[in-house]
């Protein structure tokens, strides 16, 4: 067994490891001047995923509305996870159009969306991109698995590669997300608050 755990501490390493690669560091510094960028023009963010990647969505959107490492004003974010939308959404029309109807609805020119999923592949993220492209938000892809059908889709990408299940990609994007929101606040807020001391 402690072979096995070992195992697969290492594998978490070796995936959360992609983020110091020179295409990494770059994404996260473009997304972070992204966010911001999106913030001080008085603008939004839409965040949305599947699974695991709807809760690490509702993760990012957290950290933006409430609190992250700074005092500062809260952030617009919404992350794309109301049930009631979901459910009507889904029975009505069909799932694969749950997060492209909750784009069009919240959605205006200027705007930031940000898609996770692990494949690049799943129908309802590959029609989002298409609507949030139509409607002018700008976009950012967490990706894994060589990035699918939505690899060079959005305006930024990350793409981590070498695992065949979702779990290890999504601790890296989770890192990936950390990283870049503690860019951005260092950037629209650092002459501005204090750390927090404490955190939840």
């Amino acid at each position: 067994m402690k072979d096995k755990i070992r195992q697969s501490v290492e594998e978490s390493i070796k995936a959360v490891a992609q983020l110091r690669e020179p295409h990494a560091l770059a994404f996260i510094e473009k997304a972070a001047s992204l966010l911001a960028e999106t913030f001080i023009q008085g603008n939004k963010a839409i965040i949305a995923g599947n699974g695991g990647s709807l809760c690490d969505a509702s993760h990012f959107a957290e950290e933006l509305t409430g609190f992250f490492r700074r005092h500062r004003r809260a952030l617009p974010a919404i992350a794309l996870s109301d049930p009631g939308h979901i459910t009507c959404t889904g029975n009505d029309v069909g799932f694969e159009w749950i997060f492209s109807r909750g784009i069009e609805a919240y959605g205006r020119p200027g705007d930031l969306f940000i898609g996770l999923t692990t494949s690049g592949n799943s129908p309802n993220m590959v029609r989002a991109f298409e609507t949030a492209k139509a409607l002018e938000l700008r976009t950012i892809a967490f990706l894994g698995k060589g990035g699918g059908k939505i690899k060079h889709v959005a305006d930024l990408e990350l793409i981590i590669n070498g695992f065949s299940t979702s779990d290890r990609i999504q601790e890296a994007h989770m890192a990936a997300i950390h990283i870049l929101i503690e860019m951005m606040e260092h950037q629209m807020f650092s002459q501005m608050a204090a750390p927090l001391s404490t955190a939840c």
